[in-house]
């Protein structure tokens, strides 16, 4: 008799693939921002284990592909990092673009904001899963439009908006509000995050949320 079919083990930050059998494993990098010493050990791990390949994710982490169930505890040990939040209902990893860290075309510190969001949401449980952009200008190259809570950096200050979603029922999102500082921002998004939480269905996403609401409710319940 074959063996039963593997699902997903969220406790250990583990997604079964393809072949039912196994597993990828995240390893929380922010922003895409690592070190050489964390690529090597994600390099070693994976040759360690016998990893079938690395992925370069679009949510800016380092999947290792191809883990025995029976190694992936002794792959995080080795790794000694933290789980990356790739699934579950929660805040995901925060795409965040280089902005006026490293980019020439940078306006504001999108990574001084996203890294702030990241230490304070990354892997709290909401309702639904939630995904936040955050970008240095205009350009959106951290994909804000199509986000759960997005974020556009200017001169002094960042554009807010919510109820974004590049999924199977793609949609841009609204904007709910203009702040003029990284803390400011942080005081939004918690607004947006306890509104959500008390008003939400269980697994409904921010914009069918605010589809059923209405925005203009929404948004005074948030402001």
């Amino acid at each position: 008799m074959a063996d039963e079919k593997k699902n997903d083990i969220p406790e250990k930050g583990a997604v079964v693939q393809r072949d039912r059998e196994t597993y990828a494993i995240a390893p929380d990098t922010p922003a895409g921002v690592v070190s050489p010493d964390a690529l090597r050990k994600i390099a070693d791990v994976s040759e360690k284990y016998g990893a079938a390949a690395i992925k370069i994710t679009s949510a800016q982490r380092m999947v290792i592909v191809g883990l025995k169930e029976e190694d992936i505890d002794s792959a995080w040990k080795d790794l000694e990092m933290s789980p990356g939040a790739a699934i579950g209902l929660c805040v995901r990893s925060v795409k965040i673009c280089p902005g006026t860290t490293f980019c020439k075309k940078g306006i504001a510190d999108s990574l001084g904001l996203g890294m702030a969001l990241h230490d304070a949401y990354h892997g709290m449980s909401l309702p639904a899963k939630f995904k936040i952009g955050v970008s240095g200008c205009p350009n959106c190259c951290g994909e804000s439009w199509v986000k759960d809570l997005g974020f556009f950096g200017f001169k002094k200050g960042f554009k807010v908006v919510v109820g974004g979603e590049a999924g199977k029922k793609p949609r841009i999102a609204k904007e709910l509000t203009y702040v003029e500082s990284i803390d400011d921002a942080k005081k939004v998004a918690q607004s947006v995050f306890d509104y959500y939480t008390a008003n939400a269905k269980p697994k409904e996403r921010i914009g069918d949320f605010i589809d059923r609401i209405g925005f203009e409710e929404f948004a005074k319940g948030v402001l």
